[in-house]
């Protein structure tokens, strides 16, 4: 959520269009999180836990560690939508030539912001172990959250849904784009897992 903000008001800041509009980020929000959020409260013990030193009962809910990866998150988020946007306004051009227009320029970010969430709920699944050593299959309920989450995205930009948005429909070669930026916000959390301060 603060990266969102971030979004909004950084590129209002730059004399950029809006680069989301109220009801995409309802549809991210209410919607498309929704299911990975819910796999979360499903998610098992992780693997070490035994052998993580004891919680200070007085150490608040926000500590250290958990705001440093709040941190790195919202950075890498905003640095890679606006950067999705940046190209899109700049640099995008349609197969047919053309340049996106100010509805294909939003659809990048929405979809690069969502594909970077259905990434980054692997990752949030532990503060200190990777998605990869968690196990990318080991919570089924995950999978399931996720790839309806991404049936939904699919609706919502080739479907029936894509009107209501306002999205247009991405070839591959706006996807090679889309996936080169989402894929950033994640390999930053795992790597700020490394260098996280202590709990």
């Amino acid at each position: 959520n603060i990266a969102e903000i971030l979004i909004i008001f950084l590129a209002m800041l730059m004399g950029w269009p809006v680069p989301m509009l109220p009801i995409q980020l309802l549809w991210l929000n209410l919607v498309t999180d929704a299911f990975p959020a819910l796999a979360l409260g499903m998610e098992g013990r992780e693997p070490d836990v035994m052998a993580q030193k004891p919680r200070d009962p007085k150490e608040p809910l926000l500590n250290r560690r958990l705001c440093w990866m709040i941190s790195i998150q919202s950075v890498a988020i905003t640095f890679s939508c606006l950067g999705v946007y940046w190209y899109a306004l700049n640099m995008g051009i349609h197969t047919d030539g053309q340049p996106y227009g100010t509805e294909g320029d939003r659809t990048f970010v929405f979809t690069t912001l969502i594909m970077i969430e259905l990434l980054l709920a692997f990752s949030s699944r532990s503060l200190h172990q990777s998605a990869i050593s968690m196990g990318l299959f080991s919570n089924r309920y995950m999978n399931m959250g996720v790839g309806f989450s991404f049936l939904l995205l699919m609706a919502s930009l080739y479907g029936p849904l894509a009107p209501v948005f306002q999205n247009v429909a991405l070839g591959i070669h706006e996807w090679d784009v889309i996936l080169g930026f989402a894929l950033i916000p994640p390999v930053a959390v795992e790597l700020g897992k490394k260098i996280a301060p202590m709990d």
